[in-house]
């Protein structure tokens, strides 16, 4: 039997569950030990083995660096078994190695596939990102607005006092500015130290995280994968990207990426029908993390498809070898 060769989502959905669960149990047993490295590479090495097992003709178009800068999982490495649909991937084998190592809250495994050229082949720079979640028109709040003037007009739009919002933002100190800003409005504001995919997508549930909005620079390629959540479940992303020196632009032309200024949108990011899975390696507000217990590991993975706007909570115990 041939075989198929379109994009079908439904039935590729399951298999990539599979491979961030699988990064996920990869890193559970360094949790906490303080080795960053060693937990990157543990979710890089399983990630890959169950993606090699897919039939699909993959290309990673957001991985884990340049193929001189990183042994697995580089920008532009083939994956899958050659067989079945060309598609994009874009992953991050262990959103949050610094959450990890140190038993911090919100560390996930993070993949998502779509039909070849559907994505945003994003440069390793940083991007200013903006995102708010499901149910406002287009352009409630945009780049162009200071901090302090999305705050107003999400309030605006929600019938609710600033007191009310409470915005995300990476606790980095390139953004103790806008923090500022941010405070004079009377919002809320919930830093946290790393993953900022997983802060945009609790924009997504604010009924459930609390987050209302996310804004603030981060890297590019992690825009990406978050613009793929988002266009499962619902929201806006803006984005624009931000460098530092020429080597930075030479590396976004390089890209193929020729207006340096554009400000790209969720359906900018990722262009076609898009699955997305994460997995939780440390407990948080999106997923809970690995439980130990005396015979198994148990991983809650969230399954989403752009398609049909499906969103899956999947409990999954695995016998520890």
């Amino acid at each position: 039997m041939t075989p198929p060769t379109d994009f079908n989502d439904r039935m590729l959905s399951l298999g990539l569950a599979r491979v961030s669960e699988a990064a996920a149990l990869a890193s559970a047993r360094l949790i906490g030990r303080g080795d960053e490295k060693a937990a990157d590479q543990a979710a890089v090495n399983a990630m890959r083995d169950q993606l090699n097992k897919l039939d699909i003709k993959g290309v990673v178009v957001i991985g884990e660096g340049e193929r001189d800068e990183a042994p697995m999982l580089y920008i532009g490495e083939e994956v899958g078994t050659g067989n079945g649909p060309a598609v994009d991937i874009a992953l991050d084998p262990l959103e949050g190695t610094t959450l990890t190592a140190k038993d911090m809250p919100n560390a996930l495994t993070v993949i998502a596939m779509g039909p070849r050229g559907s994505m945003l082949h994003a440069p390793d720079v940083y991007m200013e990102k903006l995102a708010i979640g499901p149910g406002f028109r287009a352009g409630v709040v945009t780049l162009d607005m200071t901090p302090a003037e999305r705050v107003s007009a999400l309030a605006a739009a929600k019938g609710c006092s600033t007191q009310d919002i409470t915005v995300c933002v990476l606790e980095r100190p390139r953004h103790e500015e806008m923090i500022a800003e941010l405070r004079s409005t009377g919002c809320a504001i919930r830093l946290i130290t790393d993953g900022d995919v997983a802060g945009v997508i609790h924009c997504a549930e604010p009924e459930v995280t609390g987050i209302d909005m996310y804004m603030g620079s981060g890297g590019a390629p992690e825009g990406v994968l978050a613009a793929a959540a988002l266009k499962c479940m619902g929201g806006q992303i803006f984005g624009r990207l931000v460098f530092r020196n020429d080597d930075e632009r030479d590396r976004a032309k390089k890209a193929g990426i020729t207006n340096l200024n554009h400000v790209y949108t969720r359906d900018d990011m990722v262009t076609g029908d898009v699955i997305f899975a994460a997995t939780g390696v440390t407990d948080g507000s999106i997923l809970p993390g690995i439980k130990r217990e005396v015979k198994h590991l148990t991983a809650e993975t969230i399954l989403m498809r752009s398609k049909t706007g499906s969103v899956r909570r999947m409990t999954y115990r695995n016998p520890k070898a």
